[in-house]
């Protein structure tokens, strides 16, 4: 470091220490005078070394250097001048913001602002029609004060919880370490939100020349959609490795057991070759929810096909966050899309498939165009007749399917319902009015 370097922090510390000592004993005037004094010591640069080392603002520091050159004195405020703070002048004014805001007097029906907006504009408002007449700067400033800062809603409040959901979640952990250990495959399974496919605005923002975003359009009308898009993604915990199905016709138990049946095809069976068994983790409902019957069909058909023993453990209702494919592969893939239409299910496919992590993730994605039909059932005496194990603890979430040939089910189709046979009634009704026109059908021609 240089010699000059040295004075010149050397010089600025004892400014500091110099000020701090006599800063008590001086007024207004000449704090300013004694901080222009040393800014023009140190010649260039100056006001902006001392109102760093000091605390002081650069304006108040070269108010000093013009006086202490000579300049007219401006006149010197007495000890208490200016004018006063409004909670000084007001000493109801806080205690009044306080009453707007605490939650237990915002939900009082008295209360003035029982259903708007808590904004600083909005309280200096309902202050000053109650007599308190104050702004909304000066709002925000007494909230600081009080404690209080702006906070969004915290999701903690998880509704009933299930009396074994930690020791389901203690189950699964320990089931998932113990084929990890052995070099089976585990996955987390779940399908994603459905997306409209076309020139729908995407939310977040990615970089873009200045004043050119992405034009969209302004409604989000299904009727202007190409399609839909239902990703159903399977995250490997082993290889840190995402694979996504995006469908386009429902989200159905076959649907996610197709998912899983490609997945292994096109890559878990080369990963994995020695692996005669499958650890499945899946949410409690959905299409691989733990009281379908199709879920357990498919995931009949799947062992029998790829000689795995497929397990299935389901985490407990209303715990879906905690599953791992959320937060390792979903949460991932829509940070990558942010901001950007998904004008194609080949756009789709794209950005899923260009998902990355520092960690290491990669992904696959492939369209699945296959019709998956609704409204097929099974009876409980046709998944009774299934391989399947039921574990000692909690049956219900926990099973294991062997890969043993097997007679396939057939589904029979859901009865419609007498409210889904009216509504068809008064489509059938909205249409012949179509054709034919309003007036003929009200008069019953």
């Amino acid at each position: 470091m240089a010699a000059v370097e040295v004075a010149g922090e050397l010089a600025l510390e004892r400014v500091a220490q110099l000020y701090e000592t006599l800063r008590p004993h001086l007024d207004e005037r000449q704090r300013r005078l004694l901080l222009g004094a040393e800014a023009a010591r140190l010649g260039r640069g100056g006001i902006k070394a001392v109102a760093g080392v000091t605390g002081a603002h650069p304006a108040t520091v070269a108010r000093g250097a013009r006086e202490a050159s000579g300049a007219p004195e401006p006149r010197t405020r007495a000890p208490g001048g200016g004018r006063k703070k409004l909670a000084d002048t007001d000493p109801e004014l806080s205690p009044a913001l306080m009453a707007l805001v605490e939650p237990e007097s915002r939900g009082d029906p008295q209360s003035p602002l029982r259903w708007t907006c808590l904004s600083t504009r909005n309280l200096a408002d309902a202050l000053t029609a109650a007599g308190h007449r104050c702004s909304a700067p000066t709002v925000a400033r007494l909230l600081k004060a009080g404690g209080y800062s702006l906070q969004g809603n915290a999701k903690v409040a998880e509704g009933r919880q299930h009396p074994d959901r930690d020791a389901q979640f203690r189950y699964i952990a320990a089931r998932a370490r113990e084929f990890l250990d052995a070099g089976d495959p585990v996955v987390s399974v779940d399908a994603k939100k459905k997306e409209k496919v076309g020139e729908f605005a995407n939310g977040g923002a990615e970089w873009r020349p200045k004043g050119r975003p992405e034009r969209v359009n302004v409604h989000d009308f299904p009727s202007d959609a190409i399609g839909k898009a239902i990703p159903y993604g399977i995250y490997d915990l082993g290889a840190n490795a995402g694979w996504v199905s995006v469908g386009t016709d429902h989200d159905t138990s076959a649907f996610a057991a197709a998912t899983l049946r490609r997945w292994w095809r096109a890559g878990g069976s080369a990963r994995y070759p020695e692996a005669r068994r499958l650890l499945i983790c899946a949410d409690a409902g959905g299409s691989n929810a733990a009281r379908a019957r199709a879920w357990k069909v498919e995931l009949a058909r799947l062992a029998a096909e790829t000689g795995l023993e497929v397990t299935c453990c389901h985490y407990p209702p209303g715990t879906s966050k905690w599953n791992k494919v959320e937060h390792r592969l979903f949460a991932q893939i829509t940070r990558n899309w942010r901001g950007r239409p998904l004008t194609s299910h080949q756009a789709v496919v794209e950005l899923i498939s260009a998902t990355t992590t520092t960690t290491g993730l990669t992904v696959t994605a492939e369209l699945d165009t296959s019709e998956y039909p609704t409204g097929l059932t099974y009876t409980k005496k046709q998944v009774d007749a299934l391989p399947i194990d039921h574990h000692g603890f909690h049956g219900d979430w926990n099973y294991t399917v062997r890969p043993e040939p097997h007679e396939t089910p057939i589904p029979t189709r859901k009865q419609t319902t007498r409210r889904r046979r009216s509504e068809l009634f008064i489509f059938d009704c909205l249409a012949i009015a179509g054709q034919q026109g309003i007036g003929q059908i009200a008069h019953g021609r």
